[in-house]
């Protein structure tokens, strides 16, 4: 039995590096200035601001006024969508979106709020791997698309779209590109030139930063019609007073992020396929879901059959062990993924699925725990399972 509970639902949120909330803590106290104010708590507040700025352009290979902080992720990809979408629209250029059908729930339902506004959506299928076909993208692009949306790693299956030839097809016509990079930070390079990127979403609770905040970056000269009004904060892109403190924590935990990619790839893809083999080595009738090797490094989704994620979740906890059913945002519902849907999945091998996420301070003995536990546990549901009862066990 292990003394601690092993955490493997890293693409849910990841606890506070100690370097951050260091860097966070004076500006809840000694330097608590609004960075508007003049006076001296403000203009401390404000070169705390734009240090931070500076910080996530360097990581981003960005201009820094090309960087809007925004509440979070979820807000982030607002902003871009129905900013830029409105945007456009208001000059004339058009009313026609294009997003896929495994997109984070911040941006589906964003760009179905906008068809309410009258816009057209084409959402792109994928194929049985979670992948994009640049060839179907080519096909959607239209005279009037506004803006295309696709994220760069998958929050539940964590596919790794091919990004960079994706952006290619979008500047040939012409089309601004958003993507979703929340799950890819730390993991994957951001560097927006190399992407082909208009517009970037990212979140700091998905790399050991403080959740609430979040940055979008909007490439200058990208329309972008504000979604939040009040003040004149962030290039007029963004109202509200900024949350000093959280944007430090972001600008942070990013750049560490980034100084550690290359040792975290090492650590969590070597961790990530000792589990995915250890599951399909000792489990019979399961499944990983997307595609074996292009995606983010800490991921494994796996379809377990003739049972019930929520139930194997369950079961997990009760062995100090914590993972997901997808994504966050739906945990507690037992309806099938969209995302695994799209995949092609039924939906009874869909809601038998699960995700497991590994992090930094995950071990190879933790993944062993993790494999000695689990075969009974399955072994335990499908028991009382009567559709394995009568398919594979042959027992009416």
């Amino acid at each position: 039995m292990t003394k601690h509970t092993i955490y493997l639902d890293h693409a849910a949120t990841t606890p506070v590096d100690e370097q951050v909330i260091a860097a966070m803590l004076p500006y809840f106290t000694q330097q608590f200035g609004n960075p508007s104010s003049i006076h001296q708590f403000g203009r401390a507040a404000l070169a705390a601001l734009d240090d931070a700025r500076e910080t996530v352009a360097a990581v981003l290979g960005a201009n820094r006024k090309e960087v809007i902080f925004t509440g979070g992720g979820s807000e982030s990809d607002n902003l871009a969508v129905k900013g830029v979408a409105l945007a456009q629209r208001q000059a004339g250029k058009g009313a026609h979106v294009i997003t896929t059908a495994i997109e984070h729930h911040a941006v589906l339902h964003a760009v179905e709020y906008l068809e309410t506004l009258g816009f057209e959506a084409t959402v792109l299928s994928v194929d049985a791997d979670g992948l994009v076909r640049p060839d179907d993208l080519r096909s959607a692009l239209r005279p009037d698309t506004v803006l295309v949306s696709i994220m760069y790693g998958n929050n539940e299956i964590g596919i790794v779209q091919p990004l960079a030839e994706l952006g290619a097809i979008c500047r040939e016509h012409g089309v601004p590109l958003h993507t979703d990079a929340v799950q890819a930070a730390g993991s994957l390079p951001l560097d927006v030139d190399s992407l082909n990127v208009d517009l970037l979403t990212l979140a700091a609770h998905k790399v050991y930063g403080p959740k609430g905040i979040g940055i979008l970056y909007a490439r200058r000269g990208t329309p972008l019609l504000p979604q939040i009004n009040g003040g004149g904060q962030e290039r007029q892109r963004r109202a509200g007073t900024e949350n000093i403190a959280g944007i430090v924590g972001m600008a942070t935990a990013l750049q560490l992020a980034e100084e550690r990619r290359e040792s975290y790839v090492v650590h969590c893809t070597a961790l990530r396929d000792q589990f995915i083999q250890g599951v399909l080595e000792t489990i019979p009738y399961t499944t990983l879901n997307g595609h074996p090797t292009q995606r983010l490094p800490n991921n494994a989704n796996i379809a377990f059959e003739y049972v019930e994620g929520e139930s194997v979740l369950l079961l997990l906890e009760q062995h100090h062990i914590a993972a997901s059913s997808g994504s966050a945002c739906t945990s507690g519902s037992l309806e099938a993924s969209h995302v695994l849907l799209a995949l092609g999945l039924p939906h009874e091998q869909a809601i038998g699925s699960v995700r497991f996420t590994v992090g930094k301070d995950i071990s190879s003995a933790d993944i062993d725990y993790v494999l000695e536990t689990l075969p009974a546990l399955i072994e335990r549901l499908r028991s009382v399972s009567p559709e394995y009862r009568e398919q594979v066990l042959q027992v009416v």
